[in-house]
């Protein structure tokens, strides 16, 4: 076999058309083995001959796609050291585009004595317990592809799991469920437009791996929070097969989403890798360079600090680890035309030495990099660290998903005291986490559920976690969810309780989608989708899971439908910069005002009511101007929103000094079935009784205001002065 010297960038597996170029990065390595595998499993061991700035590296012209390799390193086995090296491990290439096959949980790839609890160096090789890197064409025909480019205010974003998703969908192809095809299936497509969602937020899909516990119990990462190859798309994702498929068939998913006007979000996972703590399994970086890649103990190199409840932390204080994640986010935008990212746990990439911090090195790699510019990027702002809960502190460049939004709206709808004061920040973007940083409403990602937790229908439905299904004595999620079961526990017959069930849902639903700020719904929460009660599911690759497309709330999703094409329709709702509480041009009325059941405007001291569980929100569109499809300029209509969150209906003034609009109610929680039934319009000063748990939105009805006023008829005009009395 020929072997020339290659070049050490870029790192990975390169095809240039005519052969391939190896490079890996170790700088606890003495010598490294390029391993290749043929079809029946025989492998031939290449020697690297440069290291070049402890890059090791060769050409060889002979290679091309669909070649499985793997990488041996020779180097010290000194655990006091923190170094780990074992060249009986065959270990993946860290920038490998594809990885075929499963782990298979041998003993042999832990170097690690459960009984003497001491490192051991295993004498047995790995590779045939071990999945193998695979060498990729990366030519794809993108077709003239136009990238959706949704401006930020006017997202709304659908989190789902690719195989979750469309297991169960009854018009995508057998073949097809369950992967990234099925997901671009024309059916998978026409639904997500149909909802009107404008981008889809993909739990994991980079290359992951079942932790060695579950697999004991013939159970699987479901979620995928586990991840084991930052460049490799989630091979059992495929349908077309493992040995490169895989990545066309992403990249094929992404142009048919981008050709529906889709954009495509990624959740990654850069703050820990699937070879967990001390003990884990040697299946990449521990083997090629442990002390640099993970965040050891300074006290006890043996151990490996924890900032994730993973068992350990991606060392974001090392270049090389930097670049590992900086070049797999610029691969995913710039090759795999993925449009953003969520990150898992960002908290813990902002660690330097022990407290989160801001400034850096990953917020500044970000914040400079042209490519990243263009990518929405979103992180989940906390981490399981001391000081990590990081709620509004991310740098303007960011959105976050907001946990403080959640549990507020939560509150509130269930009637906890406290809660109308804080729910009206939340409501109208959270200005208070995140005006002074210089960011707009749409720092906040907006949501009620996720994949993590409760689904909609069983936050409403239970008021305990019933997670027994996942083996662990039901010791596992979260305890305390700011769930409320409606009147009883689980499954039930009882009509009341139904009937509140289904109000609560479309109260929570109406409040998300009409709140300033980015909105985030979960998969089959329209449907009216159920876990029985399970809030920690990541285990669960089952009916329980999955989106069941045969048995679903059609009320619901029509509800879900209808809110979401108001917000499309309405700017008012998705405003580009904070409410100011200023008069608008043209108009005696503040761009927002907030009143009390009575019509009166909220005082400082009915803010501070602890039992104030009912508001109105004054909504001015006056100000804001849009395009119809003609290109003829017009004002957005005037909104009220009327929440009551009391047990107890209750009777609300339309505020008198509205100047002399009518009101038109356009949706109801209350309401049962298509939520387009049309109400006689209200004047201002008139009472509307609105049931306890429940929401009213009202529309301005200049309409029927011009018929009046413009009505020539004495017996017109009587009925407008009365009117305005």
């Amino acid at each position: 076999m020929e072997i020339w010297p290659g070049e050490p960038y870029p790192l990975g597996a390169t095809y240039d058309g005519y052969g391939t170029n190896f490079a890996v990065h170790s700088e606890a390595a003495e010598r490294v083995d390029l391993c290749l595998f043929d079809s029946a499993g025989r492998e031939t061991r290449i020697p690297l001959p440069i290291a070049s700035a402890f890059t090791w590296h060769s050409y060889l012209p002979e290679i091309g796609p669909g070649q499985a390799y793997g990488f041996r390193v020779y180097g010290p086995f000194e655990p006091e050291r923190g170094n780990l090296c074992n060249p009986n491990k065959l270990l993946l290439d860290p920038y490998a585009k594809a990885i075929a096959g499963e782990v298979r949980w041998h003993p042999s790839l832990f170097d690690f004595d459960e009984r003497t609890k001491t490192e051991l160096r295993q004498p047995q090789d790995t590779a045939p317990f071990v999945p193998k890197s695979i060498v990729v064409d990366p030519h794809f025909d993108w077709r003239g592809e136009q990238r959706p480019r949704t401006p930020w205010h006017e997202t709304i974003i659908y989190e789902l799991h690719v195989k979750g998703f469309t297991r169960l969908h009854p018009e995508v192809p057998p073949e097809q469920r369950g992967t990234y095809a099925g997901l671009a299936h024309p059916a998978v497509i026409g639904y997500l437009k149909s909802l009107g969602v404008t981008a889809v937020e993909l739990m994991p899909v980079h290359q992951f791996v079942t932790e060695p516990f579950l697999a004991r119990q013939n159970r699987t990462n479901y979620w995928g929070y586990n991840t084991i190859g930052y460049f490799a798309p989630h091979a059992a994702f495929s349908s077309r097969g493992g040995l490169g498929q895989q990545v066309n068939e992403f990249k094929y998913m992404v142009r048919e989403l981008h050709a529906a006007g889709l954009e495509v979000i990624l959740d990654v996972v850069y703050n820990h890798t699937a070879e967990g703590g001390r003990g884990g399994p040697t299946l990449c970086l521990r083997g090629q360079d442990n002390r640099r890649y993970y965040r050891l103990n300074s006290s006890d190199l043996r151990q490996y600090v924890d900032f994730t409840g993973c068992g350990n932390t991606m060392n974001m204080r090392e270049p090389y680890v930097l670049q590992l994640m900086m070049d797999s986010l610029r691969y995913w935008a710039t090759e795999m035309h993925v449009d953003g990212f969520r990150f898992d746990l960002a908290s813990a990439l902002a660690r330097e030495l022990h407290a989160v911090d801001r400034l850096s090195a990953f917020f500044d790699l970000i914040q400079q990099d042209p490519v990243l510019q263009s990518v929405k990027l979103i992180a989940e702002p906390w981490d399981l660290g001391e000081g990590g809960y990081q709620v509004g502190n991310f740098p303007p460049k960011w959105s976050e998903w907001n946990g403080r939004y959640r549990d507020c709206v939560r509150d509130f709808w269930r009637g906890r005291d406290h809660s109308v004061g804080e729910f009206a920040s939340r409501l109208t973007g959270s200005s208070d986490l995140y005006q002074s940083s210089g960011r707009n409403p749409h720092a906040s990602i907006n949501f009620i559920t996720a994949h993590d937790g409760f689904t909609l229908r069983d936050l409403v439905s239970y008021n305990n976690k019933h997670n027994l299904d996942n083996g662990e004595q039901n010791r596992d999620g979260e305890s305390h969810n700011r769930s409320w079961n409606s009147g009883a526990e689980g499954e039930t017959t009882e009509v009341r309780v139904l009937a509140l069930r289904a109000r609560q849902q479309r109260n929570f639903l109406a409040t998300l989608l009409l709140s300033q700020g980015v909105p985030m719904l979960a998969a089959g929460d329209e449907l009216g989708r159920t876990q029985r009660g399970n809030n920690n599911a990541y285990c669960q690759d089952n009916e329980l899971s999955w989106i069941d497309w045969q048995n679903y709330d059609r009320s619901l999703l029509e509800f879900a439908r209808t809110v979401i094409r108001i917000r499309q329709e309405h700017p008012v709702f998705r405003r580009a910069t904070f409410f100011r509480g200023e008069s608008i041009r043209g108009s005696n009325l503040t761009d927002i005002g907030w009143f009390r059941p009575d019509g009166l405007e909220m005082t400082d001291r009915d803010w501070g009511v602890h039992f104030a569980k009912s508001i109105g929100v004054f909504l001015n569109g006056q100000g804001l101007r849009m395009v119809d499809s003609r290109g003829r300029r017009y004002q957005d209509d005037s909104f009220l929103l009327l929440f009551n969150a009391h047990t107890d209906e209750m009777t609300f003034r339309i505020p008198p000094n509205l100047n002399d609009h009518f009101w038109t109610e356009e949706l109801g929680t209350d309401w049962d079935g298509p939520s387009l039934v049309r109400r006689a319009p209200v004047h201002a000063g008139s009472q509307i009784v609105v049931p306890g748990h429940t929401m009213r939105l009202l529309r301005r009805d200049e309409k029927k205001e011009n018929e009046l006023r413009d009505a020539p008829s004495s017996v017109h005009m009587r009925r407008w002065k009365i009117f305005r009395r």
